[in-house]
């Protein structure tokens, strides 16, 4: 089905449904995957935190925490990947491969072929130029600490989080600064490694078995550690490749870079957090975890089990099958079709109908995280950290 029938029959739906229609289906492609989660990170992170800020320093670090990120995560693979790095890696390519590399390297794996040797290591050049993305999220959580000690003059996270008002310690103010600074060298150092690395992979990997099995693993590695289950490949070709989606001809985000993404900020964001002590430390061991599930699976897991209860129901019965399996959007045209001949109505009114039924199965879930995750985790965390430490100062008082 051609993207424009899809469009032709969107415009038919009521104003109401038509902007749902196309966020819902905008979701379920390639490119969908940074807008969406931009949304939702934006919603389940930025606001609720600004929201339950618990001091000016507080709310300025996670204001530029939050919109760093995820300008960083979202925005930056489309410029970085396809504008900067494809262009720079691919030039050594024959013309008639350029295009090849917007096809995943999973994909090209599958199909096989004399050209893979040409193409992967170029992929997996650009998938580890892409790593500047990572290694920068790592740093942003170290440069917070810097410009919290620069603009407000703390470094002590009780401080921050106004737990109580005590003078700075300049000896911890120093070990802080030190930490940081030493942190982003780290991560500058292993950026150039990975530059390094990428460079010998375009321009030596085609000639190399060494470096083509490198490539291959950097671009699909369930394909090279679980060839003989099918399960355990997809899922980390899923959710631990470095390699980019593609859409038209064009790289964007993968929910393989968004983990990498999660898990080498998520170093970043602990090593900043235990610098500033131990309740800053704790709290970040409260939400990250569920955090990092979310920001990976967005609003999967909460679909799959809506989608269970709807079943049970008895909704949503044109869409959802024995198996709780749910047709892709662009698949509703044709549906609508068979569901027309064999009622005898109209193909717009069953495509309505079933456009109806998947904005509530996928859209409805998405809605619901947004406002349960971000309030929910961000309120949980102040109250825990609070309750934590005044714990901490009872025993205290009992001991002395």
């Amino acid at each position: 089905m051609s993207s424009n029938n899809n469009k032709i029959f969107i415009n038919t739906l009521p104003k109401g449904l038509k902007p749902a229609a196309k966020f819902v289906r905008h979701q379920e492609q390639a490119s969908g995957l940074s807008t969406t989660r931009f949304i939702q990170d934006f919603s389940t992170c930025l606001i609720p935190k600004a929201v339950f800020s618990r001091s000016v320093a507080d709310l300025t670090e996670n204001t530029f925490l939050e919109v760093s990120e995820e300008t960083l995560i979202y925005v930056a693979p489309a410029i970085l990947g396809q504008q900067v790095a494809r262009k720079v890696f691919s030039k050594g390519l024959p013309e008639n491969l350029k295009k090849e590399v917007a096809t995943t390297g999973v994909e090209l794996l599958e199909k096989g072929g004399k050209n893979n040797k040409q193409v992967l290591p170029v992929k997996a050049a650009i998938a580890l130029a892409a790593m500047a993305i990572p290694l920068t999220e790592f740093s942003l959580n170290y440069i917070k600490n810097l410009m919290t000690l620069k603009l407000f003059n703390k470094s002590d996270f009780k401080n921050i989080a106004s737990l109580e008002n005590t003078k700075e310690d300049k000896a911890h103010q120093e070990k802080v600064k030190k930490s940081a600074k030493k942190h982003i060298g780290l991560a500058a150092g292993l950026y150039a490694g990975c530059l390094g690395l990428a460079g010998l992979l375009a321009s030596k990997g085609k000639d190399s078995r060494a470096l083509q099995k490198v490539s291959e693993f950097i671009v699909a590695p369930g394909s090279k550690l679980f060839k003989d289950s099918p399960k355990a490949k997809n899922f980390f070709n899923k959710y631990f490749c470095m390699d980019f989606n593609s859409q038209n001809g064009k790289l964007v985000l993968s929910k393989g870079q968004l983990t990498t993404c999660v898990l080498v900020g998520g170093a970043g964001y602990f090593g900043a957090s235990a610098d500033r002590g131990k309740e800053n430390l704790k709290e970040t061991a409260t939400r990250f975890p569920l955090v990092a599930l979310y920001v990976i699976t967005g609003s999967e897991l909460v679909q799959k089990g809506f989608t269970k209860l709807l079943h049970k129901m008895g909704k949503c019965k044109d869409l959802i099958g024995k198996d709780l399996k749910v047709p892709k959007f662009d698949d509703l045209e044709e549906l609508a079709k068979k569901l027309a001949a064999d009622r005898k109505s109209t193909v717009e009114k069953e495509y309505k109908s079933l456009v109806k039924q998947k904005v509530l199965i996928s859209g409805l879930p998405y809605v619901f995280s947004i406002g349960v995750m971000g309030f929910f985790v961000a309120g949980m965390t102040v109250h825990f950290t609070k309750k934590r430490y005044e714990n901490a100062k009872k025993q205290n008082a009992k001991v002395q």
